[in-house]
Order: C-alpha cells, then structure tokens, then sequence
C-alpha cells in the first residue's frame, strides 16, 4: 500500500468499514487486527471504553440485522504513522428509526506495517 493521499483515504475508510461488518465485530482475531491494545472510545452514549471493554462489547452484540453506513469520510494525517479520520455514519435497526452520528477516528501505523485503530469517538448528529 503507498502513503498517497487518496490511497490511504480509501484504505483507511475500508479498515472502518470492515468495524461495521456483523461477522468482523463478532470476531476477536479481526477485532484485534484493527484495534491497537492500547486502544480507547469515547462512545455516542458518553461512555468510555479500553481495549477489553470494547472487545468484550463488540463481541456480546446481537446479530439482528443492524447495518451501518458511512459518509464524507476524510483523513488529516497528523504524523507520518499517525491519521484523524472523521465521518457520519447512520446506524439502521429493525424497526427503529436511523441513529446519525459524528465520528472520529486516530488510526496508527504500527512497527509491523499495518493500521490499527487507537481511538474513536462517537457524537450523536441529527
């Protein structure tokens, strides 16, 4: 993968797609594959988990049909092995209207070559 602008946009913007996919969340090997271990989120509720928290989380979530969508994603590189992503995502349940929200993401180059996510906020939008 190059360091282009765009490249590492569209890379970074598959990396949080794959967070929202049902099979990835509900599996500790991928989560551990994009989430640092030093890991951190400030949640939409307020709430703020680490590492363990998250995983155990992700992994306790229903499977019932929930998607989740992106929009305007953007990236400010803050160092060479440090990018801000920022975007609106809309969360659809059965039965329930769309939740939007604000989010924003610091993912790390670390040592092996890959991006890893190690913060995420969630901030609720109309």
């Amino acid at each position: 993968m190059t360091d282009q602008p765009e490249d590492l946009r569209l890379h970074l913007q598959s990396l949080e797609e794959k967070l929202f996919d049902p099979a990835v969340r509900s599996s500790r090997t991928s989560l551990d594959t994009l989430l640092a271990p030093d890991f951190r989120e400030i949640g939409s509720s307020g709430r703020l988990y680490g590492f363990d928290e998250i995983i155990a989380a992700l992994l306790a979530e229903p499977v019932d049909g929930t998607t989740r969508a992106l929009a305007d994603f953007e990236i400010r590189p803050l160092s060479p092995e440090l990018v801000l992503a920022t975007y609106r995502s809309k969360r659809s349940e059965p039965h329930l209207p769309p939740v939007k929200s604000l989010r924003s993401s610091i993912w790390r180059r670390d040592a092996d070559g890959y991006w890893r996510m190690v913060f995420h906020q969630g901030t609720p939008a109309r």
